[in-house]
């Protein structure tokens, strides 16, 4: 079933992402060399429990995954692209690293996620790829309103991510979230325009663009979560959580100076 919100809810979920967005933007601010993924993950929690909010990943068991995630962010480092479980890593200089969040407040979810580079050396294959997922992202956004139907959405993230070069895989990709994270419709990263259900105001989707460097093939790590490049190459990820309304789509998760 896919959910729409009414205005009460609508308002709540403006809060929530603009929670997501601003812990996210404060872990950027955070991650440099010599950061241990778990000291990102204790920082997470504390954000969340301070703002009154629920983790969305801590209990959560999906038949993808290894029982409970039991940890409060995704984090992922280079080859890892989707559901990184934290662990005892510490970053380095040059690091691709990718934060995935989903958080909910007053009974309404919000995702998104970032890839950044960690310390003053960024690898061009970095900016390239990321730039990639956000161009993409954009595209996305710019093709949701009401009218328009989630293959319009998908065609033109795909679209993005091929004239880059990148291969697509589609096991995962966006969703649709609301009173919890993960609901129908699910948005591939590429599709055919005009297919699909059509899009109403009230719809909140997650959409997620994430491409890895020279395959299309996952592999998954031996912690049950983390999804790796089957090459090794790297990856990236970008991510919004979007509402359709009557004039378009508006961003939910942008991070306090961006919403100025």
């Amino acid at each position: 079933m896919i959910e729409i919100l009414d205005p009460t809810q609508l308002a709540r979920a403006r809060d929530t992402g603009a929670l997501v967005g601003d812990i996210l933007q404060t872990l950027k601010g955070r991650a440099e060399a010599g950061t241990n993924l778990l000291d990102i993950d204790r920082w997470t929690k504390e954000m969340i429990d301070r703002a009154g909010a629920e983790s969305c990943y801590v209990d959560y068991a999906p038949s993808f995954g290894r029982g409970p995630f039991g940890h409060y962010i995704c984090t992922g480092v280079n080859d890892a692209v989707l559901h990184g479980l934290p662990h005892d890593y510490t970053l380095a200089d040059g690091d691709l690293l990718t934060l995935d969040l989903a958080v909910a407040k007053r009974g309404v979810a919000a995702d998104a996620a970032i890839s950044f580079t960690v310390g003053g050396t960024e690898p061009p294959e970095n900016t390239a790829m990321i730039g990639a997922t956000e161009r993409a992202l954009a595209a996305g956004i710019a093709a949701a309103g009401p009218g328009a139907r989630i293959g319009d959405i998908s065609h033109a993230i795909g679209t993005v991510l091929r004239e880059a070069g990148y291969p697509i895989n589609t096991q995962f990709g966006g969703h649709g979230i609301g009173s919890t994270m993960h609901q129908d419709p699910h948005v591939p990263n590429t599709g055919r325009p005009g297919r699909g259900p059509k899009l109403r105001p009230g719809l909140l989707l997650a959409l997620e663009p994430w491409i890895m460097a020279d395959t299309a093939e996952l592999v998954t790590d031996a912690d049950g979560w983390t999804l790796r490049s089957a090459t090794g190459c790297r990856t990236a990820h970008s991510e919004h959580t979007i509402a359709i309304t009557d004039d378009g789509a508006e961003i939910l998760t942008l991070p306090e100076q961006a919403r100025r």
